[in-house]
């Protein structure tokens, strides 16, 4: 059994993350999981268990064979951190070691926040939340919005908030904070969110789409987040609008946003305010038959078209405050797509509303945190 700490940390981690996520339930199934012999793994799970990381009680009964003990992660080590943020709010939750919700809280921004201030009110938000917890603080996981390089941990541009170019946010977190942090785009971190806690949890290949203040989507393979060469798979919302093309200087964010979609439902110009509530008030439009409707429907549809013939996801996953328009915006979407594409007959795009709520990145960054947990030898 003598092995590098490194390798045996990671083994412990991987087995965590095994009996965590329910796809592995006893020693028998964990062993085939992880890769190494039965006999090994139960030293192992002994250690784990003596640690207090790991707790096995009651009876799995299986159609054959003897009734076997169940492996259980204990919440007691201590929990994850998980904030997210935009121009407008930061939201902040968390998760104990067993992946247990904590409850979550939101702190509304300044307008017109800088860099400095986010900075700022990032850090101070986060250290309130710690002192409320009884727990230690294993790791922190930060959904920042825009460019990320997550490999780094820097905030590469986010266009909503001045000054918010190349920060440094992990370093900066961790010498406050002396955990572990990992910071990723705020709709990656969603993504890890639908598979920890989403109504999918089954699906492996999904996109999340994201019209909030602005527009973009994560997307998801065979189980893993996919970034690109230059941290910018998903920033779709940077394309030109309309896609055909006519000189316009138009990002189709500006578009496509949770903002600017509600203005058009509504009948409103571009500039006119958006409600405090935006939630609220798209719920409102449930039912309204005007037709912007069906033009709101036929420009997502030209976009969800192309990114499921690029993608091919078995699921698109639809977050942000448009949820409030309820499943019939999701059909008038599919609907229109046979329109816009008539391939998409054959490569269906499927369009649902996420089971989560406001507080998904944040819950996302706590699962991301919970992920990338490592034990101290």
């Amino acid at each position: 059994m003598r092995q590098k700490s490194s390798d045996l940390r990671l083994l412990y981690a991987a087995i965590i993350l095994n009996v965590r996520s329910g796809k592995a339930t006893s020693r028998t199934t964990l062993s085939r999981a992880v890769g190494i012999s039965a006999s090994t793994m139960g030293l192992y799970v002994d250690e784990m268990i003596s640690t207090g990381h790991l707790s096995e009680s009651g009876l799995e009964h299986g159609n054959m064979g003897r009734p076997k003990r169940r492996l259980m992660v204990l919440g007691t080590p201590g929990w994850f951190a998980g904030l997210e943020f935009n121009a407008d709010r930061i939201q902040i939750t968390g998760v104990d070691f067993a992946g247990q919700k904590l409850l979550p809280e939101q702190i509304q921004l300044p307008a017109q926040p800088t860099a400095a201030d986010l900075q700022y009110l990032i850090r101070s938000s986060l250290a309130t939340y710690r002192d409320k917890q009884d727990l230690p603080l294993l790791g922190i996981g930060v959904g920042a919005p825009g460019l990320v390089n997550s490999e780094k941990g820097i905030c590469l541009r986010y266009s909503f908030v001045e000054g918010w170019e190349n920060i440094p946010l992990r370093d900066t977190l961790l010498d406050r904070f002396g955990v572990a942090v990992t910071v990723e785009n705020n709709l990656r971190a969603i993504a890890l969110a639908e598979r920890w806690f989403g109504g999918h949890r089954e699906v492996t290949d999904y996109v999340i789409v994201g019209p909030r203040s602005g527009f973009a989507i994560a997307s998801v393979q065979r189980g893993r987040l996919i970034h690109g060469a230059h941290h910018a798979v998903g920033e779709i919302g940077l394309w030109p609008w309309p896609l055909a093309g006519d000189n316009s200087p138009r990002e189709m964010h500006r578009v496509l946003s949770a903002p600017m979609t509600y203005r058009r439902l509504a009948g409103l110009p571009e500039t006119a305010p958006v409600p405090a509530d935006l939630h609220t008030a798209l719920a409102s439009l449930v039912h309204d038959q005007s037709t912007q409707w069906g033009d709101v429907a036929i420009d997502f549809a030209r976009v969800l078209g192309c990114v499921q013939l690029m993608l091919d996801p078995e699921l698109c996953i639809l977050h942000g405050p448009l949820t409030a328009l309820g499943d019939r915006f999701c059909h008038a979407i599919m609907d229109a797509t046979y329109n816009v594409a008539p391939a998409l007959k054959d490569v269906r795009l499927k369009l649902v509303r996420s089971e989560l709520g406001d507080d998904a990145g944040a819950l996302g960054a706590a699962s991301l945190a919970m992920e990338n947990w490592m034990p101290r030898l």
